[in-house]
């Protein structure tokens, strides 16, 4: 599929990656001008921001929206797309640059690493259909809400280190930042019993350390917690780490970012289209593509292919 002549708007996060983005910003300018020729241009100045401008550009008759920023600024951006978890057009595009903290979304979409290392497909034909996940959650006000998420939604730790890492500075870098983070969250953090319901099969409890609802491999900074994942298969990868002490979460640290847990003991993986997660006892936040939205109670579908994404 082509997008030649495709008419564009790039929606820039120039915060993202410590600021970097936006000084680089002039010379990314030009290069993506020799890529993909005229384009429209806007700068996010507030969390959320992403998300309307792609949807005001996408009613607007645009048909390419570029997000240039972290996994937090695509997921934003990608979640323009949608009314309430409805897709706008079927027809439109996402091309997606990466310059941000993570990087969670470039790893599954096998992009290296660097915003301007994107370009060059910005300008291909590679047009490749990508699951979408739908989720009804809490927010931090109590409100029930729905959106979507294009990589990773977790429920356990990964929520409260979302939390942490996006109150601090992530001048460390991706890796850096989350593995901090996940230091001080394991300090503060009790396992809480979560019932999870996958499909129509029976509901299940467990004392749960994290459970990972996954389009992509990867989240925390490079995490590959879903290896098997597929981000065009019409199914959820659900990996959960459940019964195990903290000390043992944390030995899987190593084995997770390469990908090889899954063998280990407490390690579950199933495959779903639904997932139904509540807890009665605790608040339990919710991580999903890097960011902390809300919490349980919890339901989310999959959309299969919901989602064109330049890559």
């Amino acid at each position: 599929m082509t997008t030649d002549g495709f008419k564009t708007l790039v929606v820039v996060n120039p915060n993202s990656s410590n600021g970097r983005t936006g000084r680089i910003w002039p010379d990314l300018q030009a290069e993506l001008s020799k890529r993909i020729g005229t384009f429209e241009h806007r700068f996010t100045s507030r969390q959320g921001e992403g998300e309307a401008l792609a949807r005001d550009a996408l009613q607007a008759g645009f048909e390419m929206v570029v997000s240039v920023g972290g996994d937090g600024t695509h997921s934003e951006v990608a979640n323009g797309f949608f009314a309430d978890g409805i897709p706008i057009r079927t027809d439109a595009v996402l091309g997606v640059v990466t310059s941000g903290t993570g990087g969670d979304l470039r790893r599954t979409l096998g992009m290296d690493k660097g915003p301007f290392a994107a370009l060059d497909r910005l300008s291909g034909t590679t047009v490749r259909p990508h699951d979408v996940g739908r989720y009804t959650f809490v927010d931090a006000q109590g409100v029930r809400r729905t959106r979507v998420f294009i990589n990773i939604l977790s429920f356990g730790i990964g929520g409260l280190v979302d939390k942490l890492v996006n109150s601090t500075t992530k001048a460390l870098g991706g890796k850096a930042s989350f593995f901090i983070a996940t230091l001080r969250a394991l300090a503060r953090f009790s396992p809480p019993e979560v019932t999870v319901e996958l499909d129509e099969g029976e509901p299940r409890t467990a004392r749960i350390h994290n459970v990972a609802v996954a389009i992509g491999r990867f989240f925390g900074g490079g995490m590959e917690v879903a290896p098997e994942a597929r981000p065009d298969d019409g199914l959820f990868d659900v990996v959960g780490f459940e019964g195990m002490s903290t000390f043992g979460f944390v030995s899987l640290g190593g084995s997770i970012y390469k990908g090889r847990h899954l063998a280990r003991p407490n390690v579950t993986l199933a495959r779903a289209r639904r997932i139904v997660a509540r807890c009665d006892q605790a608040e339990v936040l919710l991580d999903v593509d890097g960011e902390q939205p809300g919490r349980l109670p919890l339901e989310i579908e999959i959309l299969p292919g919901a989602l064109k994404i330049k890559s």
